[in-house]
């Protein structure tokens, strides 16, 4: 499998890929890379619409005369805790921005997620994503904004009166149930039809199977979001039923 990366060609073979509305991972699987090389690469450069092979080679090019411009000069700010690859690590923050845009979100505010979820002091400063990024304050000011609106991170003051962004580990758990909640609206909704349609009718038949299979799913995932919530928030030395609970990391 290569390494290192793209070349001018296997942009080119991306962009016919997309273009034949190739899968990332049929894409991924003709060049011999990772589909998350492909995801982070469309995603990066404008997505599957807009993604122009020359601009992307452009703009990798314009990174790379920027990033050795902007290489730390001490030592001491090249290295990595854990005995981490500070290459390797800006390669997977990509690719998590990468999917966390895919999902919706603009492309600060993911990589300010990103950030929060890779750091292991747990949270940031304003001025430590800033310095983080290579951005500026309002850019910092105005994807944190979002999150926050979007309940995906809290703000918290110290008694310096600096603010401290942390991100949200429990809104996965609110948007499983949300999603929930909304498979039974869906589903009721369906079987408000079979009245309508008339019991018996196909068409009435094809939306109770829609709404059967939207219970059974939904009530799954609910299940499954309270088990994890349940299992995962439960302190050491009070699990039941011989599962361990994960030790805290909190000190």
């Amino acid at each position: 499998m290569p390494g290192g990366r793209l070349t001018q060609q296997e942009r080119q073979q991306i962009a016919l890929g997309l273009a034949e509305d190739l899968p990332y991972a049929e894409i991924a699987r003709r060049l011999h890379r990772p589909t998350s090389t492909i995801t982070r690469e469309v995603i990066r450069n404008g997505g599957p619409a807009a993604y122009r092979p020359d601009l992307a080679q452009h703009a990798t090019q314009h990174r790379a005369r920027r990033r050795r411009k902007t290489t730390p000069r001490s030592p001491q700010a090249l290295s990595q805790a854990h005995g981490r690859d500070a290459s390797t690590v800006r390669d997977y923050e990509e690719t998590f921005t990468a999917l966390l845009m895919q999902s919706g979100l603009p492309r600060m505010a993911a990589r300010v997620l990103t950030s929060l979820y890779t750091t292991d002091a747990g949270s940031l400063t304003a001025a430590e994503l800033v310095q983080r990024l290579r951005v500026s304050p309002a850019s910092v000011s105005k994807a944190t904004t979002f999150l926050e609106s979007q309940g995906l991170i809290r703000r918290e003051r110290d008694e310096r009166r600096r603010d401290h962004y942390t991100a949200d580990t429990d809104v996965w758990y609110q948007s499983m149930i949300a999603a929930a909640r909304s498979h039974a609206a869906l589903a009721g909704t369906a079987r408000q039809g079979v009245d309508v349609l008339g019991p018996g009718s196909p068409a009435a038949t094809r939306l109770e199977n829609i709404a059967r299979f939207i219970d059974f799913v939904g009530e799954s995932i609910a299940r499954a979001a309270e088990q994890a919530h349940e299992i995962l928030h439960t302190q050491p030395g009070t699990a039941t039923s011989g599962i361990a609970a994960p030790a805290s990391d909190r000190g």
